[in-house]
C-alpha cells in the first residue's frame, strides 16, 4: 500500500473526501500526514479527528527558500511519501520538491484546464470567469504538478453544464460536489499506472 501526504490551505472538504475513499475501499492506499502553510483550519481539524498527523510548514517561517525546502523534503521523508496531493493547496510547490517526486504530485483545478488554470485563478474568480466568458459547461480538472501553475499532463476530468441562472457561488459549490467524486478516483487509477511503470 502506497503511503499520501495531503498538502492543504483550507477547509479540506477535498482532504474529507480523500480520507472517506480509503475507508470505503475507493482509494487503496495510506493517508500518512498533511502539511499545511498555516494554522486554524478545517483541513488540521479534519486531520485531528481522523487521528491523522499534521504539521504547519509556513514558507514565511524560515530564513531562507533552502531551509523551508529541506523542511518539506525532510517531512516528507519522515512519512516516507509515496505520492503528493494537493487539496486546496495555495503556495507554490518548490522546483526541488518537484523534481525529488517526478509525476507523483496531484493537483485538483476547479475549471476545465487548460482554461481559466495559472497564477491568480483560484475560487470565486475562476467560476466569475467561466460565467461572464458565456461558456455552456464547466467542472474539474486532476493534473500532474509541474513548475508552472497548473500546466502539468492532464490526468482527468469532470463536466457540469453552466446553467442559465448560474452565480459564482452556486458554481463552485456544483464543481466542488464533482472534484470530491473525481479525486479519489483519480489518484487511485494513478497509483495503479506508478505500479506497473
Amino acid at each position: 500500500m502506497q503511503n499520501i501526504t495531503v498538502f492543504a490551505s483550507g477547509s479540506g472538504t477535498n482532504f474529507q473526501s480523500i480520507i472517506s475513499a480509503t475507508r470505503n475501499g475507493i482509494l487503496n492506499a495510506r493517508l500518512v500526514g498533511l502539511i499545511c502553510n498555516k494554522d486554524g483550519i478545517g483541513a488540521i481539524e479534519k486531520a485531528i479527528a481522523s487521528q491523522i498527523p499534521s504539521v504547519i510548514i509556513n514558507p514565511n517561517d524560515f530564513l531562507s527558500s533552502e531551509q523551508y525546502e529541506d523542511s518539506l523534503l525532510e517531512q516528507l521523508e519522515f512519512w516516507d511519501t509515496d505520492i503528493i496531493v494537493l487539496a486546496g493547496y495555495l503556495k507554490k510547490i518548490p522546483l526541488s520538491v518537484i523534481e525529488k517526486f517526478p509525476n507523483r504530485i496531484l493537483n485538483i483545478h476547479p475549471s476545465l484546464l487548460p482554461k481559466y488554470g495559472g497564477k491568480g485563478f483560484f475560487g470565486l474568480k475562476v467560476h466569475s470567469s467561466v460565467i461572464e466568458a458565456g461558456d455552456k459547461e464547466s467542472g474539474c480538472t486532476v493534473h500532474l504538478v509541474t513548475e508552472k501553475y497548473d500546466d502539468g499532463p492532464i490526468l482527468g476530468q469532470s463536466k457540469i453544464p453552466v446553467l442559465e441562472d448560474e452565480t459564482p457561488a452556486k458554481l463552485a459549490k456544483r464543481v466542488l460536489e464533482q472534484e470530491h467524486i473525481l479525486y479519489p478516483k483519480i489518484i487511485q487509477k494513478h497509483l495503479e499506472s506508478l505500479k506497473k511503470n
